[in-house]
């Protein structure tokens, strides 16, 4: 069953303006198209730029991290701040009641 079908006016599920059944899972997938596709062009020009910078400096190309190895050890280095953070957080809560 697809997104457009589950989504009735009796369960609220609609969206104003747009027509319950063919009509809504157009409009999702056009939002999903605008939303989903500026992503991987931006990892893409991500990965490329420090190949990029080594020819523009004239450095050696036996670099030993290229584009998405740069970008995975930032990925993983932002998982690990958030997680670090987040357990920090979990750790000084008192909670609501008390």
């Amino acid at each position: 069953m697809s997104m457009a079908e589950r989504r009735s006016p009796e369960d609220g599920g609609f969206i104003p303006g747009i027509r319950v059944g063919r009509p809504t899972a157009e409009y999702l997938s056009y939002v999903l198209n605008r939303i989903t596709w500026p992503r991987p062009l931006y990892l893409g020009l991500i990965a490329l730029v420090p190949t990029m910078a080594l020819v523009g400096f004239g450095a050696s190309q036996n670099f030993p991290f290229g584009g998405t190895g740069i970008l995975i050890i930032v990925g993983v280095g932002l998982e690990t701040v958030k997680q670090i953070e987040s357990q920090l957080q979990q750790r000084n809560y008192e909670g609501f009641l008390r």
